[in-house]
């Protein structure tokens, strides 16, 4: 066995600016309550985006338990240098960003203290992540209208008005509205039509709306949501269709749903993706897979 597993080594990485900065004011008393658990412990403030990625890879070979505070970029960063990696470790989660989609469908408290004592003392669950190409999400990969909000909104408008950020930045948006004619193939079906939105999801929220990924959702089922939000043909189709959102219910009439384990979706031209509300890339073809049960985090169940 490795000594520095023998030694109970946890790599602590964290988001100085995440949310309000609000680690700030607990940082010494989270890091004291692990000391006192009896880990050896890593204390690493990201510095830039893709930070999160390089100290998990370069680290997790060395670490027993890899915890992280952040909003859901800072554990999709986590995730896939831990995937990088190829060393499954279990992972302690912090909330401390403006929404943490993925840490309310996890019912991981928001007060850090109560997180923390959380990975002192609680349950390890495995739940499913998604591979995305060459790269790899945690809970969401979406295009579209609305997506590119969370990596254009100004970190300060996140910080004092949360998701709803994202909602008035999305709305100023509609006037421009852009489609892509699209190709989806999922277990031998084929559909092809024109959207202004898709989401493939493995959480209970999105953007702080619970339900909006579809009914019986399960995130160890091996299984995606998928929502695919047709071009409105006219303003009526587009009022019903951000009416539907707005109440958190799906209209089928404009849009598809659906589970899938695997799907490839193609365009006729580069589509800019969000995955896990940081940037993706573009890309004309992508294929997504659902890795069932890749990641094991702690949780209040």
């Amino acid at each position: 066995m490795n000594i520095c597993m023998e030694n109970n080594m946890m790599l602590f990485i964290y988001n100085p600016y995440a949310g309000k900065a609000q680690i700030k004011g607990y940082l010494s008393d989270i890091i004291d309550m692990f000391v006192k658990a009896g880990y050896e412990v890593i204390a690493h403030p990201t510095q830039e985006n893709g930070d999160g990625i390089r100290a998990a890879r370069d680290r997790k070979k060395e670490c027993k338990v890899i915890v992280c505070s952040g909003g859901d970029g800072t554990l999709d960063e986590v995730v896939t240098g831990m995937m990088q990696q190829g060393v499954k470790v279990p992972i302690g989660y912090i909330p401390a960003g403006s929404t943490n989609d993925f840490g309310n469908s996890l019912k991981i408290p928001k007060n850090m203290i109560k997180a923390a004592e959380l990975i002192v003392n609680g349950n390890k669950k495995s739940f499913d992540i998604g591979s995305f190409n060459d790269d790899t999400f945690v809970y969401i990969a979406a295009f579209g209208i609305f997506t590119d909000v969370s990596y254009e909104t100004k970190q300060s408008a996140k910080n004092v008005l949360g998701h709803i950020a994202y909602l008035l930045e999305g709305v100023k948006r509609l006037s421009s509205l852009k489609s892509f004619f699209m190709k989806i193939t999922c277990e031998g079906e084929v559909i092809e039509d024109e959207f202004i939105f898709g989401m493939v999801t493995n959480s209970l929220s999105v953007g702080g709306f619970k339900s909006i990924t579809g009914k019986n959702v399960t995130l160890d089922d091996g299984l995606f949501e998928v929502t695919m939000i047709k071009k409105p043909k006219n303003p009526i189709e587009l009022n019903s269709i951000v009416a539907a959102l707005m109440i958190e219910e799906m209209d089928t009439k404009y849009m598809y749903t659906f589970k899938a384990k695997e799907l490839t979706i193609e365009s006729q031209m580069q589509v800019a993706w969000t995955l896990d509300g940081e940037y993706g890339g573009e890309h004309s073809k992508v294929e997504i897979r659902n890795i069932n049960k890749a990641i094991e985090i702690f949780t209040p169940e």
